[in-house]
């Protein structure tokens, strides 16, 4: 069998991805990657699990990436992959497999209909979830029928847009009008508001959309409130879960056709009853991400199992048997906390209380703490009421 050609872009970015790239060297697969960090600065695990790294100092310029892949393409033959597992370039990632004529992964049209928060609510329709009602903002007077039928607040946000950026609560008409003078030149969805935690499928398929690998991972605040309200963050993974939500996610994999990716989707469990949609407790389809989750939250599910994530993914790509998951005990959570904020308790009270459930403590990178926070920690426990017992204590403020 021929070796296997695998472009992984950005590798370095988050430092957790340099995982992915070791797992598919182990899995004797040619990894070449392109990113904007000099190899120079690249850790030491990842320079050696790299066939070889070519530097692009400006990853959006496309005509400087085709000329890349062209030249690994010329140098060790045809690509079977290209890949970056991040949300920000899976457009990117879609046009060079086109354009390569790549056998593996979506492409653009393909990408698109999956994508846009409009177009994708027909996947979560076609694997029986409800969605939120929705409109594509065009007018004014659009705009005030919709919140007729469904009432105010409503919620906008860019169709194509990533994270809480340029997104908007409007709570009364004097809010819709200002909206509708400000807003940026792009296509807008608006849905009806719904008071509600995420609670997200995450997890790998196989060729087949076969879910082989799954977490369950709940957000109880949300992050535009964390951004708007400048709450705290902290959300918490794990492998058990309601058969009924794994049932549904699974649906949900296989209604997009997800083949040989990570995917991260998220849910609405509603907190209350909302007329015309569900009733408290109803699990509402919110968004599909086709890539693995955000920042370093792929190490926070790997500590909730007993194989690897990134190994299950290097064998997903080289067709090898997976080993079996067994359901485990452990709650795995990532508590963040901000510089600006006083807390009541030092790292080092922290420390000295939770030490042995302590994992890792950090600081984000500089493009994760508007929404994510400074700091994290990641612990794990394996009861519910410890895991609270701890947010509360790192969140305490003064």
């Amino acid at each position: 069998m021929p070796i296997m050609n695998y472009i992984f872009i950005s590798p370095n970015f988050p430092k957790t991805y340099r995982h992915f790239v070791s797992e598919l060297r182990n899995a004797g697969v040619n990894v070449f990657g392109i990113g904007d960090e000099p190899f120079a600065s690249l850790s030491d695990d990842l320079k050696s699990s790299l066939t070889e790294y070519c530097f692009v100092s400006d990853l959006n310029r496309v005509d400087w990436m085709i000329n890349t892949i062209n030249y690994l393409q010329t140098k060790y033959g045809s690509i079977d992959f290209i890949e970056s597992n991040n949300e920000y370039w899976l457009h990117n990632d879609a046009t060079y497999r086109e354009w390569f004529n790549i056998p593996n992964g979506l492409r653009p049209l393909d990408l698109e209909v999956r994508q846009a928060k409009s177009t994708m609510k027909k996947f979560f329709k076609k694997a029986g979830v409800k969605t939120a009602r929705y409109i594509i903002v065009s007018s004014l007077k659009k705009s005030l029928s919709f919140v007729k039928e469904v009432g105010y607040p409503v919620f906008a946000k860019p169709d194509s847009g990533v994270g809480a950026s340029h997104t908007y609560k409007i709570s009364n008409e004097e809010e819709l009008k200002k909206f509708h003078e400000e807003k940026p030149n792009e296509v807008y969805i608006m849905e009806e508001f719904l008071d509600g935690y995420i609670s997200s499928f995450d997890g790998i398929a196989d060729a087949k959309s076969k879910v082989i690998l799954c977490f369950n991972e709940t957000f109880p605040t949300p992050i535009a409130e964390v951004v708007s309200e400048n709450k705290d963050v902290y959300y918490y993974a794990k492998t058990k879960m309601d058969p009924a939500f794994y049932e549904m996610g699974t649906k949900v994999v296989k209604a997009f056709k997800l083949q040989q990716r990570c995917f991260h989707i998220e849910f609405f469990v509603l907190r209350k009853d909302k007329p015309g949609l569900g009733k408290k407790g109803d699990i509402i389809g919110l968004e599909a991400n086709l890539r693995s989750p955000g920042g370093n939250t792929s190490d926070l599910l790997n500590l909730t199992t007993n194989i690897s994530y990134y190994k299950t993914y290097a064998d997903v790509i080289v067709g090898n048997k997976v080993c079996p998951v067994f359901e485990s005990n452990r709650i795995a959570v990532s508590v963040n906390r901000k510089k600006e904020i006083n807390y009541q308790h030092s790292n080092y009270e922290i420390e000295q209380l939770f030490g042995e459930h302590i994992v890792e403590h950090d600081s984000y990178p500089e493009a994760f703490r508007a929404a994510m926070g400074d700091e994290y920690y990641f612990a794990v426990f394996t009861s519910d009421k410890d895991v609270k017992s701890f947010v509360k204590f790192v969140h305490d403020r003064k």
